[in-house]
Parts: structure tokens; sequence; C-alpha cells
């Protein structure tokens, strides 16, 4: 399976995405750190050299996510370019905060969205990456989430995050589950107040990252 893990839906090459304001990009030496380089200034990105300037996103070049975070030595906003990307590095890189961006995906547009998402989180996570993690399961040999809040979410419950991560409806839910629709708006009000989210994608979202489905 082929995976974006960047919004997909860069502008034309006539009006490139402009960068965030007041953002610097530092990155650190590594196999493939000169072209990460290279394509923030084609990008407009200002490199800097210093760590813990303010408004500054490290970009850690590294062969997959989990090996990026092993290191654990970069503080502040991170941005992890791998070339390879597993399910298992996703979920550790979402959890710590981090943003990926696969080396083969890089673009002048693909960094400054990626850079973009990394000064300035958000609770959600962009579909691609939740549609990978909730519905396409675990690769061979990667364990799936779990931990000692995942006794928050009743089956039914993690069952209905799934689907709405898949972006079904409720009435497609409902007869998916064999349940009544009125059913489903119920579990989806549990989830919400059981998890104190604002709405379904950040319920989504915060399952993801705590390891509940």
């Amino acid at each position: 399976m082929t995976l974006t893990l960047i919004p997909t839906h860069p502008a034309p090459a006539t009006a490139p995405l402009p960068p965030p304001a007041a953002t610097a990009v530092r990155v650190p030496v590594a196999p493939g750190a000169d072209r990460v380089r290279a394509v923030a200034r084609r990008a407009g990105l200002a490199c800097v050299l210093e760590a813990g300037a303010p408004g500054t996103v490290t970009v850690v070049v590294a062969a997959d996510a989990e090996q990026a975070l092993r290191a654990g030595q970069e503080t502040g906003p991170l941005l992890l370019v791998c070339d390879t990307v597993t399910r298992t590095g996703l979920l550790h890189a979402l959890r710590s905060g981090a943003v990926v961006l696969r080396a083969a995906d890089l673009t002048e547009e693909t960094l400054t969205a990626a850079v973009r998402r990394a000064a300035h989180p958000h609770p959600s996570i962009p579909y691609p990456e939740l549609s990978h993690l909730l519905v396409a399961g675990a690769r061979p040999g990667e364990p799936l989430p779990t931990g000692p809040r995942s006794a928050e979410l009743t089956v039914r419950q993690a069952s209905v995050l799934r689907l709405m991560a898949d972006g079904y409806a409720n009435a497609d839910i409902a007869r998916l589950l064999g349940c009544s629709e009125h059913t489903v708006k119920n579990v989806i009000y549990e989830i919400m107040a059981r998890l104190q989210v604002r709405n379904r994608s950040h319920a989504v979202a915060h399952a993801v990252r705590h390891g509940l489905v």
C-alpha cells in the first residue's frame, strides 16, 4: 500500500504554498540532510544552525521514524523525513507529536506543508494517516497499539471509531454493525463525552494517539 502522509492538495505550480510565517528549519547532519536543506531553501524556508530558536522546526532525516525517535535528542517542533514509514513508526510519531514525511514524497510543497503542521499542531490527524492506522490494520510483525487506557472504550465504541475514520456516515455504520442509526448516534455521544473531545475527527485523533483502538 502506498501512503501519502501529508495532505494531498498542493497548490498549482504557478502558486506555490507560502512558507509558514516566522518559521525556520534546522536540519541536523545526517545522510540526505543536504537534499532536505536544498529543498527548504527553494521553498523559501530559512535554514538555521542553532537549536532552540523560537519558531524553529527541527527536521530529522532518518531511515525510519522509529530510528529517528529512538535518538530522543531533539526538543520542540519535530518533522521526520524518512525513507520508510511503517504503521508502528507512524503511530509512535503521532503520539510524540512529530510530523512524518516520506523522503520519496519530498518536494517544496510537501515540505512547506509538513513544516506548517509541525509548527502549528492541530488536534486532528489527516485522513490518509487515520485510514492507514485504523482501517488497514497492522502489518505482519507490527504490534497493535495497547496500553492501560485501552479499557476506556468498549468494543462497539472502538468499532464505531474505526468506521468513522474510514469516512462512513451514521446510517452506513448502523448497517455494518447491525444496529439502528439512533444507537450509533448514542455511541458517538458516549465516545465524545468519555474522551472529552469536540467532534468526530478529534475523537478519532485522540483514540489513535492514546492507543484506544
